[in-house]
């Protein structure tokens, strides 16, 4: 096995709270959108490609204004994100902004950043890292560049670079890298779809925003990566 490809939302981070903040700021330019957004309703949705969750949370927009709505949320999801910040409100006059990584609540926080850091430095050490997600331009690179953990990837790709579905990105990231064989690590029924469309063997991240049905290596939390792939 050459490679071990991730997903990003729900696998190696949780920017949910993010990008509902980031998104109601955006719907504020839409004064005819008076819907907005919350965690339960984004939970659903996340890893999906846009045209979906355009379709699921704004069937009342034609096409043409889904297009310039998810510009605007792109737009404005990614300022947010580069900051790598996190949003609690406690009410007015109460906004705490902090960061925020896929970590236990019983972790001391350090120790956790310094695992997922340490585990990914020794996955890479014998396999090349790569990430394909469903989400738009720009949102991996901005993970990457916030996590610090870009050194660790050799390449990812996204449906916002290619318009296509997560299955056939997979294939096309495997190819234009030379590889032959890999995994994919994803947390949701999608992920699941994409690998048995690409061909791959998939591990499911249980910790994250799915369930998946079928008989799949379980990981429960991050570090147990290194018990499936001793390096």
């Amino acid at each position: 096995m050459e490679a071990i490809i991730f997903d990003v939302d729900g696998t190696l981070w949780d920017a949910k709270d993010e990008i509902v903040y980031s998104w109601n700021l955006a719907l504020e330019g839409w004064p005819q959108i008076t819907k907005r957004l919350t965690g339960e309703m984004m939970t659903p949705e996340l890893g999906k490609p846009m045209d979906e969750i355009m379709d699921d949370l704004f069937p009342e927009l034609s096409p043409e204004q889904q297009e310039l709505l998810a510009a605007d949320l792109y737009r404005i999801e990614n300022q947010w994100i580069e900051t790598a910040l996190m949003i609690h409100n406690y009410g007015p006059g109460r906004l705490v902004l902090s960061l925020h990584a896929e970590v236990s609540c019983h972790e001391d926080m350090m120790r956790s950043h310094d695992l997922i850091d340490c585990v990914e430095r020794e996955l890479s050490r014998k396999y090349r890292l790569m990430i394909v997600s469903n989400s738009q331009s720009g949102y991996i690179e901005a993970m990457l560049k916030n996590t610090g953990l870009g050194e660790y990837f050799v390449d990812h790709l996204c449906f916002g670079d290619t318009l296509k579905q997560k299955g056939e990105n997979i294939r096309l990231i495997m190819e234009r890298g030379g590889v032959k064989e890999a995994v994919y690590v994803g947390d949701t029924q999608g992920d699941a779809n994409a690998c048995d469309m690409a061909g791959v063997p998939m591990i499911y991240a249980s910790y994250g925003f799915g369930n998946v049905e079928g008989d799949y290596p379980v990981i429960r939390k991050f570090s147990d990566l290194l018990d499936l792939f001793p390096v």
